[in-house]
């Protein structure tokens, strides 16, 4: 079976020519009778590891899926695929399913779809054990496991799988799980020295953003009407706030429904149905929805609220774009939200309020980070990347500006301990920064916190700015959450060393505005819109005559290859991506003459092979004032300490110069000497590894100075 030929069966069955990271390794494994456990992120194709396998040995697959819904779309589209896959669930009447078990019988059936607790009826069981079992697929696997974050009790049965079938090998499949998760999926399953597979968790078609919120619902209806093509999912922290959002954005002319648990079942199937086909472009939604989402054309999801922790914001964000085109993640995140959720903790039990604030401690520093969000994202799931701009979040397409905030954090952190020395005992930040700010309250009077020689040193900023300062602090380790039930902030050994030794602190400057929209589009497949519409059309008459939603019959990377490669012929159309043998002689025909009768009309157009250059953005005020000084003469040090910003913030606002087009040369930053040592090293070792590169130049340069380096020669070339 190892010797098998996978890469015409994949053609054959599913259009594709080459295989997505680890699958081809994992078909193997499948057709060799391993135990497999796979952690692919969403739209990484897990599906397809199962799939394939199924239909290149003899018998059955049963996957174990959580959805009715999900079931209902991989078994579409595997039938529109010519892929004889069925369910069974409740969503059945009685012939349906008696036919169905038929079928099952006579082994007319590669592939069964089938939730948890109906698998697990001892019924059920005796049915299982007559029919020829080649393998057992356990899809959403990180619900067997009380780590996770969607637990599900009914999933806990499947630790009985392997006693019940002793001989039929075992896939596990998640799209998010920390080595804790996966520890305990392996040992819940009993899986039998698995080949274990993890894929990496950068999405790099999806581009990171945290906006200041400040007027949510104008903010979300004018990104919306930015994109008046594309569909998506807001994510609301309450059932109120997603019918409210649904509400306005119908009254405003924006197509969307409301999703939640408090919802009628046959509603909520009704709208998720409707976002499904196309027929609404937004569903506001809390946490309900989601899971095993099969809508690969996802181009956005924006978090109304906070998540409550990063694990749930991974998973959420993961419905955008899993077709691997260009999709937004967008996060609004205010200091009410942070406090709001620190109420509910409050409210819960020591151990539990324990990890919940933790965890929002987690999701507070990836929205106030400075430092790449993909960076912090991989991190949180113990994967490191190059220290390098990924070009796929605010913080690396427009880096947030830096400033020497020495004396601030000084004043914080003095505060800190004044407060502690009085007392005795630590005190939250809130108490901390209502000392720095003189506020008049009962709990300053009576612990006379008045009387420190800190109180209202700190009166020239808002509350709001000394709150940001604080977990800026918080997270630099200059102070850390002191031990117990409350969070109480106290001074860590490198932050008095900061104070005793007077270090120089740098800090991150807070936006007064909402970041305009980034137009970055990198993946983006360049092709005639035009014809494009008009194939949507086809694919969506298409869909409503087989009752499923437009994607079973080709995703929006098979109409834009088309639009880009204008198939005329069978032979031709064959060789778009994901047209298989069943979907050439089902819908080459109709497609073939939408493409024949617009070229009648139309001109061909030639697309490049490579992706357009990205369109720079315009330079803001703060990047145009230090352009200015540098035209004048000043220094990049001058410029800095003129404008109290770091050296690294001026060497970036010109790097961003020199890539929109402004004609700076290296000669004006470097040496001869320094230009032929940074080229032969860049010649040497490439252009992408800036940190490396550092330290191959023996740290006599700053990534800035280098990344400045690369922008300039990149122009003079």
């Amino acid at each position: 079976m190892c010797g098998v030929q996978l890469l015409p069966a994949l053609k054959t069955h599913f259009g594709y020519s080459a295989f997505r990271p680890l699958q081809e390794e994992i078909v193997r494994d499948a057709l060799a009778g391993r135990d497999v456990f796979a952690l692919m992120p969403t739209g990484g194709g897990k599906s397809l590891c199962f799939q394939l396998p199924a239909l290149l040995r003899d018998g059955l697959t049963i996957v174990i899926s959580p959805l009715i819904s999900l079931m209902k779309d991989q078994v579409d589209a595997l039938q529109a695929s010519g892929v004889a896959a069925t369910f069974l669930n409740s969503a059945l009447d009685g012939n349906q399913a008696r036919q169905r078990l038929r079928g099952l019988y006579d082994g007319e059936f590669r592939l069964l779809y089938v939730a948890p607790e109906r698998l697990m009826l001892e019924s059920f069981l005796e049915k299982v054990r007559a029919w020829n079992i080649a393998q057992i697929a356990i899809d959403e696997a990180h619900c067997i496991s009380e780590w996770g974050h969607d637990f599900r009790p009914e999933y806990r049965e499947l630790s009985k799988l392997r006693e019940l079938l002793p001989d039929v090998p075992l896939m596990a499949l998640t799209a998010t799980a920390t080595e804790r998760v996966r520890a305990d999926i392996v040992r819940q399953l009993k899986l039998r020295e698995p080949r274990i597979y993890v894929a990496s968790f950068d999405r790099p078609n999806l581009t990171y953003r945290v906006v200041p919120k400040t007027a949510p619902y104008e903010q979300l209806f004018n990104f919306l009407k930015e994109r008046p093509n594309d569909s998506g999912i807001v994510y609301c922290a309450s059932r109120k706030a997603a019918d409210t959002v649904a509400a306005k954005l119908n009254a405003d002319g924006i197509s969307a429904k409301a999703y939640h648990a408090g919802l009628e079942s046959g509603e909520r199937a009704h709208n998720q149905e409707a976002f499904l086909r196309d027929d609404v472009r937004v569903v506001s939604a809390t946490i309900a929805f989601g899971m095993g989402i099969n809508k690969p054309n996802v181009r956005f999801v924006v978090h109304y609220d906070l998540p409550k922790n990063i694990e749930s914001y991974y998973q959420e964000t993961g419905r955008a774009g899993r077709d691997s085109l260009p999709s937004e993640c967008v996060l609004l995140f205010s200091a009410g939200d942070v406090a709001k959720q620190t109420r509910f903790i409050e409210e819960k039990s020591e151990n539990e309020a324990r990890i919940a604030r933790e965890q929002l401690r987690q999701m507070v520093h990836y929205a106030e980070t400075r430092e790449c969000r993909r960076t912090t994202l991989l991190r949180y799931f113990a994967e490191e990347r190059p220290n390098e701009p990924c070009n796929g979040c605010d913080n690396c397409l427009n880096p947030p500006e830096t400033f020497d905030g020495t004396i601030a954090a000084q004043k914080f952190l003095s505060c800190v301990l004044r407060i502690q020395q009085k007392s005795g005992f630590a005190f939250g930040l809130n108490h901390i920064v209502e000392v720095l700010t003189g506020a008049d309250t009962e709990a300053i009077r009576q612990r006379a916190h008045n009387e420190l020689s800190t109180y209202g040193i700190g009166r020239e900023l808002k509350r709001e700015a000394w709150q940001a300062l604080g977990r800026e602090l918080l997270r630099l380790g200059l102070v850390e959450v002191a031990p117990g039930k409350f969070a109480t902030l106290q001074v860590t050994a490198a932050g008095r060393a900061a104070l005793r030794e007077r270090t120089l602190i740098t800090l991150t400057k807070q936006p007064d505005k909402p970041e305009a929209r980034v137009k970055q589009r990198a993946g983006e497949i360049e092709c005639d819109e035009a014809l494009f519409e008009d194939l949507r059309l086809v694919r969506r008459n298409l869909a409503d005559e087989r009752n499923v939603p437009a994607y079973v019959i080709f995703s929006d990377v098979a109409l834009r290859e088309m639009a880009r490669q204008y198939p005329t012929t069978p032979a031709e159309f064959r060789r778009i991506p994901g047209v298989g043998e069943q979907k050439l002689k089902d819908f080459a025909e109709p497609f073939l003459a939408v493409i024949n009768e617009y070229l009648r009309d139309h001109e061909r157009r030639n697309f490049v092979a490579a992706a357009a250059p990205l369109a720079q953005r315009p330079l803001n005020d703060s990047e145009h004032e230090t352009l200015r000084r540098f035209q004048k003469g000043e220094s990049i040090d001058q410029i800095a300490r003129a404008r109290g910003f770091v050296r690294g913030t001026i060497l970036g606002h010109l790097v961003l110069a020199a890539e929109a087009g402004v004609p700076l040369t290296t000669a004006q930053f470097f040496e001869p000497a320094q230009e032929h040592e940074i080229a032969a090293a860049f010649q040497r070792a490439g252009t992408r590894n800036l940190t490396g590169l550092r330290d191959d130049l023996g740290g006599k340069y700053e990534v800035a100075e280098l990344r400045l380096f690369r922008a300039l020669a990149a122009r003079q070339n």
